[in-house]
C-alpha cells in the first residue's frame, strides 16, 4: 500500500487545495477511502485528518467503507418512491443477503445504495447496475 500511496503523493504538491484530487485518486485506486491511507497523507502533508474526513463526508462521491464489486444504485426520488422503489430496494437487500443496517453484502459482491434522484422519472422506478440503467 505504501508504494501506491507514494505514487499518488508524488502527483500533488503540499497544498490543502489538493485534498479533493488526492481523495479522488484514492477512491479510484482502492474503491473507497481507507482510513490508513488518509492518515498516511495527513502525516506527510501536515494536514489534519479531520480536513480529509470533512471533505470526504461532504461529497457523496467518496466512500469510507469498502463497496461491493457490483454497485446497484436505486433512485428514491418522488416518482420512483410513488412507483415502488422502496419495495424494490427491500427485495434487492433480501435477495442479496445484505445485513440490516449495511449496504454491502458480506461476500463483497454487491452494494445497494440509495440516491435522491437520477433524473429519469419517466421510467420510474429506476435502478442503475454498474452505471447502466
Amino acid at each position: 500500500m505504501e508504494e501506491r500511496l507514494q505514487g499518488i503523493l508524488d502527483n500533488y504538491y503540499k497544498n490543502e487545495g489538493n485534498i479533493i484530487s488526492i481523495l479522488q485518486e484514492l477512491e479510484e485506486t482502492f474503491g473507497y477511502l481507507p482510513e490508513e491511507a488518509i492518515n498516511w497523507f495527513s502525516k506527510r502533508l501536515d494536514i489534519p485528518p479531520a480536513k480529509f474526513f470533512g471533505v470526504a463526508t461532504f461529497y457523496a462521491q467518496f466512500h469510507l467503507k469498502p463497496r461491493g464489486k457490483n454497485i446497484i444504485t436505486a433512485c428514491c426520488g418522488t416518482a420512483c418512491h410513488v412507483k415502488g422503489s422502496e419495495r424494490l430496494i427491500n427485495s434487492l437487500v433480501k435477495e442479496l443477503q445484505i445485513p440490516a443496517g449495511e449496504d454491502t453484502s458480506e461476500d463483497g459482491e454487491f452494494t445497494v445504495e440509495r440516491v435522491n434522484c437520477v433524473g429519469a422519472c419517466s421510467i420510474a422506478p429506476v435502478v442503475i447496475i454498474n452505471k447502466e440503467v
